[in-house]
């Protein structure tokens, strides 16, 4: 059973200016976690999982003629895992292309103690947000072993820690879209996706282009210590930063303004 007595909580860390700061900012535990974008990487289609009926599949049952959009979240976690599937289905609500018609779903869980009944529960919360036909066959929820999910996560750069002291994962966040036969070919970050850039990397993927490299912006799960009754050091670095920018945001606001009124005043006086 996991552990009850930590709240979770979304970090924001920035590596579109240099990936080694943002790094060293982070507590030890998230260090090691990411995703590194491996463009035109093959993912193994042998690797061999189970839906969420307990059927044994292979990955590449879900490849061949369509884009697939995968998603690695295991079915345990306390918060963000969540966080992608709710962000994603809000996307495709407003994505003209069906689910199991024009493209595949493939959730993964990447800790291989998450059995099937806890994919099927998970598939069955997100087919009835969704709500589309013909949904069902197209988005498969699967759990498998060890070897198989660190081929897997390992092709697509996703690099995750298991902390035994919360039994939890410290993980970041983010889908792939990859082609029909099997390549990355765009990696979208955070827990919000524009519909717009989901409709188009399918589009392109579909025809087995390859997208160009983007900006990192992570979402880390993290919790809340109430032995210390505190966050850690991470969350009030980012804390202090959101208090700067909101400040800098409401300076440069007034600043406009103050200019926009003085011109006003000197037209009023040329008019008189």
């Amino acid at each position: 059973m996991r552990r009850s007595t930590t709240i979770s909580v979304l970090l924001l860390a920035l590596f579109s200016v240099c990936p080694s700061r943002a790094q060293e900012g982070l507590p030890r535990v998230l260090r090691g976690v990411g995703f590194d974008q491996r463009l035109d990487q093959q993912v193994p289609l042998d690797a061999v999982f189970r839906d969420e009926t307990g059927r044994s599949v292979r990955l590449g049952d879900y490849f061949g003629d369509k884009p697939v959009i995968l998603v690695l979240a295991y079915y345990q976690c306390p918060r963000l895992c969540t966080e992608v599937l709710n962000g994603l289905v809000r996307a495709l609500l407003d994505v003209p292309f069906d689910v199991g018609l024009e493209f595949n779903v493939v959730t993964v869980s990447f800790d291989a103690r998450d059995t099937p009944s806890l994919a099927a529960a998970k598939k069955k919360t997100y087919l009835e947000r969704y709500g589309r036909r013909g949904a069902a066959e197209g988005w498969p929820f699967l759990t498998g072993q060890e070897d198989s999910i660190r081929a897997l996560t390992e092709a697509v750069g996703f690099r995750y820690v298991y902390d035994p002291k919360l039994d939890q994962f410290a993980h970041a966040s983010g889908i792939m879209v990859l082609t029909p036969r099997g390549k990355l070919a765009r990696y979208f970050y955070d827990i919000r996706y524009s519909p717009l850039d989901v409709r188009l990397g399918l589009v392109e993927s579909s025809a087995n282009r390859i997208g160009s490299p983007v900006d990192q912006v992570l979402l880390y799960c993290f919790h809340y210590d109430p032995s210390e009754g505190k966050y850690g050091p991470v969350v009030m670095s980012f804390v202090r930063l959101g208090g700067a920018a909101t400040v800098l945001t409401l300076g440069t606001f007034l600043g406009i303004m103050w200019r926009r009124e003085r011109r006003k005043g000197k037209a009023a006086t040329t008019v008189t």
